[in-house]
């Protein structure tokens, strides 16, 4: 059974692309029509397309690993924040800098500054600090939060990108494609699907279409979330219950040659 409904997908406009003479031919096969100039996404195969995907992100997420959702555009990066917050996933909603897969080891030392500059703040040695310095320290340690704040629990490569436009976020494909990280994303008609793993032809520009497919990705990831803590309390439940009294024929052996030694 699919996740969501065609009507659902309506509502939230998700069928509708881009104009005519902006697409990508590559998204002909996900096109219903044209209507004013413009291009209709056949929502029946966006559910497919959708209920593949978070197929893939419910196993990713079950087996404990992270996905980090990409979304820098205005009408999308508050959702992305909201949304990915609430999965407990990473994200990245100001700008994509450049080298935050490939050149991982020197973006996790700028996350590491933070807490730096966090300290010395805090600390008695801050107090030594002229007031100009604390100013620029403090400037410096906002600007990081802002960069990289939100990617601070993220310790190693995620396991797969989630990406809204991946036209406007092409570097984080490329850097994703270069480490062979899964890709998903929103893809309009401007866009080559070709370019992700996992495509979901929808409007990646509407509001309410982009929270709609995160809410529907989010309940995915949450499944896998819960499943794997049911199954480590099974495991823990299991390793915590006692062993059986009973003998096995080992032990029988074991208990009988030392009877025949006692006597």
């Amino acid at each position: 059974m699919s996740r969501t409904t065609i009507q659902q997908l309506l509502a939230a406009g998700v069928h509708f692309g881009h104009l005519k003479r902006k697409w990508d031919p590559q998204m002909a096969p996900y096109i219903f029509m044209e209507k004013n100039g413009i291009h209709i996404i056949d929502l029946n195969k966006t559910q497919v397309k959708l209920d593949d995907a978070c197929a893939a992100l419910k196993q990713i997420a079950k087996s404990g690993k992270k996905v980090l959702f990409v979304g820098t555009k205005k009408q999308a990066k508050d959702i992305v924040a909201s949304k990915a917050t609430a999965m407990n996933m990473p994200f990245v909603t100001e700008r994509w800098p450049g080298g935050m897969l490939t050149n991982f080891v020197t973006i996790r030392k700028s996350v590491k500054k933070i807490s730096t500059l966090e300290g010395i703040l805090k600390d008695n040695v801050g107090s030594n600090l002229s007031k100009k310095e604390r100013l620029v320290l403090g400037r410096t340690k906002a600007k990081l939060e802002k960069d990289f704040g939100s990617i601070s629990d993220l310790n190693r490569l995620p396991a797969a990108l989630f990406i809204i436009d991946i036209k406007r976020e092409h570097i984080a494909v490329a850097e994703a494609k270069r480490l062979n990280i899964p890709t998903f994303g929103i893809v309009d008609t401007n866009s080559n699907p070709n370019e992700v793993d996992f495509a979901i032809p929808a409007n990646d520009d509407a509001a309410d279409s982009v929270s709609l497919l995160l809410d529907i990705v989010g309940e995915a990831i949450n499944e896998g979330l819960r499943e794997r803590k049911t199954e480590k309390a099974d495991e823990k439940e299991s390793t915590d219950k006692p062993q059986d009294d009973k003998k096995t024929p080992v032990t029988e052996v074991v208990e009988a040659k030392a009877e025949a030694t006692e006597e």
